[in-house]
């Protein structure tokens, strides 16, 4: 007899009543799901959202281009338009001294913030060191003062990265060394030149692969520091995808990580990658990242922070290959959801020599980007692919790295704390991959990128498999050629002078 889960008190939800909220990095892809969880579970007082002016657009502006989307439309079904009200955005931005918010919104958040949710980042693994430093270190130490001005301050949750202490091969929920004092890189960023820092980098970095981990590590440190005198709670979550269940499947709104592989491989121009067959990456849908980040404000409150640094991953239960993934991605988008416009029939394969993919990038990519650039500008358009090609290569250059290294997550406190939870929990505020069916998870997120990030709605899918079927006779037909082209050459070069 299936339990009636309905008979559990909803105690999440009773902690979030009537309390006021403060969010940095609203606007972003997590935030953007942390924002539409709260809305639609809980009966919070008031949502502070930090937002930057951009485009000459008012921080309200922002707010509600972004309620507009599809993300959102749940929630308004269920509350009302109106729950948008809300919202109130707080104009600020965390690269500036202070924040950059103004002495009255300061006062008003002071005042009334009882939770903060710190998820502002450059996630971008190339920015310029002094940026990062800005954003990801200074942006951390100034939300951290913020947070001892605020006078009914409960929860303050941090999110930091699973991969900001890459020399740990297994990452265990406790605290690390800083690869350098946070303190010191904030004044050296402050004083020295773009130019400057830039000099030094390679020389700050050390065996770091790049300014992401590297200040993702020295913010982490900092809220650290403050461990004692304030609530603090840190989150490391893997690497982050498109929701899972809800509330809108398969949901992102970016080409970053595996979706932009995804696209890639799905279009035909992603042909080889640098990777090991049977490696595997920690991937983490975003919905269940923002279920643990509402429930750790839970568990930080009522059990008095027993546990305040929590390993936000999925391997250590969840464990899916490299080749797998390729396997299923391709099944999905040559079987049920191709793209439109393919440039070639989705092919190639993993190689584990460096020296092999090099080559195969070079007949594969880079020729073929150069022939048809070179038939654009005769055509008189502008040339595309080898800018594409570029920014392929630049995205290799990350996932390579993190792609043939492994880790490991020790996440035994977050597992003791979803013991605490109670069926109904269990079920709102899902953590965990039972039940993914990986296929149709695939398929989801290709449905979502087709429609979200490529505008390429349904009805477009009977001609997208039609023009698949035909990238598929002109992929054999062009394999079958080289073959013979190949071989008439070997036969001419080798074969033929011992025959004679």
């Amino acid at each position: 007899m299936t339990e009636d889960i309905e008979q559990y008190p909803d105690r999440i939800a009773e902690l979030y009543a009537n309390k006021t909220i403060f969010i940095t990095g609203g606007t972003g892809f997590m935030g953007k799901v942390l924002i539409e969880k709260i809305l639609r579970i809980f009966s919070a007082t008031k949502i502070f959202v930090m937002v930057r002016t951009k485009k000459g657009k008012h921080p309200m502006d922002r707010i509600k281009e972004i309620f507009a989307g599809p993300l959102y439309d749940k929630v308004k079904k269920e509350k009302g338009e109106d729950v948008i009200k809300l919202i109130h955005p707080i104009v600020g931005d965390v690269t500036l001294p202070n924040l950059g918010i103004s002495p009255e919104d300061r006062e008003l958040v002071t005042n009334e913030a009882q939770i903060i949710f710190h998820c502002a980042a450059t996630i971008r693994f190339d920015e310029h060191l002094k940026k990062a430093i800005l954003l990801n270190v200074r942006g951390t130490k100034f939300m951290l003062d913020l947070a001892k001005e605020c006078k009914q301050l409960l929860s303050f949750v941090h999110v930091s990265t699973a991969y900001c202490h890459l020399n740990e091969k297994i990452l265990y929920e406790k605290v690390y060394p800083p690869p350098a004092n946070p303190h010191d890189l904030i004044k050296t960023a402050e004083w020295m030149s773009d130019d400057a820092i830039e000099a030094i980098t390679p020389k700050l970095l050390g065996d770091i692969p790049n300014s992401y981990a590297f200040t993702k590590a020295l913010g982490e440190a900092l809220v650290v520091e403050q461990s004692e005198n304030l609530p603090v709670v840190v989150l490391r979550p893997s690497v982050v995808i498109p929701i899972w269940k809800e509330p809108l499947p398969g949901w992102t709104d970016n080409i970053n990580g595996p979706t932009g592989l995804l696209i890639g491989a799905g279009k035909g121009v992603i042909r080889t990658m640098y990777c090991k067959k049977n490696s595997y990456a920690d991937y983490l849908p975003v919905d269940i990242f923002v279920n643990a980040a509402v429930l750790s404000v839970y568990d930080c409150i009522v059990y008095k922070r027993q546990r305040w640094i929590y390993n936000v991953t999925s391997s250590h239960l969840y464990k899916i290959t490299m080749q797998e993934i390729i396997d299923i991605g391709r099944k999905v988008i040559n079987e049920r959801m191709p793209l439109n416009g393919v440039a070639w029939y989705p092919g190639g394969s993993m190689k584990s020599s460096k020296l092999l993919h090099n080559i195969c990038f070079l007949l594969f990519h880079i020729v073929p980007a150069i022939l048809v650039d070179t038939i654009l500008v005769i055509l008189g358009y502008k040339p595309v692919l080898m800018r594409v090609q570029k920014r392929i290569q630049k995205g290799f250059d990350v996932f390579e790295y993190y792609a043939n290294n492994q880790w490991d997550f020790d996440n035994e406190e977050s597992l003791l704390a979803r013991e605490m939870m109670n069926p109904l929990e269990r079920e709102k505020y899902k953590i965990d991959g039972e039940g993914i069916d990986y296929y149709e998870y695939f398929t989801d997120c290709t449905r979502a990128a087709r429609l979200y990030i490529l505008n390429e709605p349904d009805d477009t899918l009977p001609a997208a498999r039609r023009h698949m079927k035909v990238m598929w006779v002109v992929d054999k037909v062009c394999k079958t050629l080289f073959i013979l082209v190949v071989g008439y050459y070997l036969y001419q070069k080798i074969f033929k002078p011992i025959l004679t």
